[in-house]
């Protein structure tokens, strides 16, 4: 990449002109310091300047501090699409739909659960089904399951897996309108039936965590948030749809691939396949790519189920007297159809965020009432050996971003490379020294996820927040960790 292309929009944006390649319909802007933006692989560039050439695109492609090389878009990839004119494309919302992150706060301290951490761990890796292929032992039949797949996590709520305060803390109290059944192969309904309650693999954890009174850094919002710091016991969770929203973004890939030519339209990627918002088929994939993000909603509250439950258990005290509530459940692999300004005008668009959360600004009717004066929690998963940050969406992400900012630290070392430089083994002795008890599926996945494959967090967090498209609140340190 010759940086001599990009324009300094800013001390933390860079942006490609459109002479950057041919057939680009809008500048692309990434967001990142200096140091950040040196350290991106090649792929973010061909990829965030790919993005910009998709008919109907709105503004500008944009890409997060956290980006990386993905699949069709890169990670950290944010683009907004005309409903008559634009597209939808599985690449820009991840095969694993509505991948997201969640965040409970309890009333306990580290004092009281290390003592009580690793029998903790253990319970946890035991009651929540871990690793590639894992089963829930939730038994639903078909009706149930489409009854998931249209109404997410109001099915929770209706079967006693969850309380009214739950539902109001999650992302569009957990359902995305418009989801259809019939839209979703049976293969992908074999793959899913199974999996409400499971973590699975890859970079999916369950941690434990603890956030210190230095570690809080706006003390009213964390107040507001039920974080009090004082080295508090929070909990975060990350997962999505799994094998479900997989097979659904698989399906699709390949039936966008043989209709394309049918609508006149070509992509600089085959991995970028789409098809007309307004189109058979891109209305068929909107309402299929619900379903799975309903059931991602499901699966993210069933495994709160879980560890309400286990933390029952281990600590004799009933989920309410340890305070242990959802403070927010967001979707960072997600399209919706949202209201932004364009042009100085106000249109409903379809935003795709892929690696990328939402984060609403003050004010945002979208967000629950508690939250419409701080602005969205936005959740920003790290490492497993670094922590994760708590933040909170501004009016700069929604003039600039469609209110959107990153996810995560961010990889920078493939999974392949991660595994050869690194023995699952010693990673996890090494982090039980540090204080983190850790327990995986898979040695290998556990490799894969060290701290030495991913951007510092830190520096992420200094990007959003140097570019003002969120607000940093709180840091939360890792005690203890479930993996697949």
């Amino acid at each position: 990449m010759n940086f001599n292309e990009l324009k300094k929009i800013s001390d933390a944006v860079w942006e490609l002109p459109t002479s950057f390649k041919k057939g680009m319909r809008v500048p692309a802007r990434i967001y990142a310091t200096e140091k950040l933006i040196k350290s991106m692989d090649e792929g973010v560039f061909s990829q965030i300047s790919n993005v910009a050439c998709l008919p109907g695109i709105q503004n500008h492609a944009f890409c997060m501090p956290d980006g990386h090389w993905g699949y069709g878009f890169p990670i950290g990839g944010v683009a907004a699409f005309d409903l008559d004119s634009g597209v939808i494309s599985p690449g820009g919302i991840g095969f694993d739909i509505n991948c997201g992150m969640r965040l409970m706060t309890t009333n306990l301290s580290v004092d009281e659960v290390r003592p009580k951490l690793k029998e903790l761990i253990n319970l946890l890796f035991g009651n929540v089904p871990t690793g590639v292929g894992c089963k829930s032992s939730l038994r639903i039949n078909l009706s149930q399951f489409k009854d998931i797949m249209t109404n997410g996590a109001k099915w929770c709520l209706e079967n006693g897996y969850a309380t009214k305060d739950d539902i109001k803390n999650i992302e569009d109290e957990g359902c995305i309108k418009g989801a259809d059944p019939s839209t979703v192969s049976e293969k992908a309904t074999s793959r899913g039936i199974r999996q409400m309650g499971t973590l699975g693999s890859g970079n999916h954890y369950l941690e434990i965590q603890t956030v210190s009174n230095e570690d809080i850094f706006d003390l009213k919002i964390a107040k507001k948030f039920g974080i009090v710091g004082n080295n508090q016991i929070a909990i975060m969770v990350h997962c999505g749809s799994r094998g479900f929203g997989h097979q659904i973004g698989t399906d699709y890939l390949m039936r966008f691939n043989k209709k394309m030519k049918d609508y006149g339209m070509s992509v600089p990627d085959r991995e970028l396949a789409c098809a007309p918002i307004k189109s058979r088929e891109g209305s068929d994939y909107y309402k299929a790519m619900a379903c799975a993000a309903n059931t991602a909603f499901v699966n993210r509250q069933m495994i709160l189920h879980s560890i309400r439950e286990t933390f029952s258990k281990v600590f004799n005290k009933d989920p309410e007297d340890m305070e242990l509530k959802l403070v927010y459940d967001v979707a960072h692999n997600i399209a919706k159809f949202e209201k932004h300004i364009v042009s100085g005008v106000k249109k409903e668009v379809l935003v795709h965020r892929k690696g990328s959360t939402r984060a609403f600004g003050p004010g945002q009717k979208e967000l629950p009432f508690k939250y419409q004066e701080t602005g969205q929690p936005v959740i920003l998963g790290g490492s497993m050996e670094t922590g994760s940050h708590l933040l909170v969406g501004t009016e700069t992400a929604m003039k600039e971003t469609f209110g959107s900012t990153a996810h995560g630290s961010g990889r920078t070392m493939s999974r392949s490379k991660a595994k050869h430089l690194i023995r699952g083994e010693d990673l996890q002795k090494e982090m039980e020294k540090k204080g983190i008890y850790v327990k995986s599926a898979s040695m290998s996945s556990l490799a894969e996820e060290a701290g030495i494959a991913y951007k510092n967090i830190s520096d992420v967090v200094e990007a959003l927040v140097v570019s003002r498209i969120s607000k940093s609140i709180a840091a939360f340190k890792p005690i203890g960790n479930i993996k697949g």
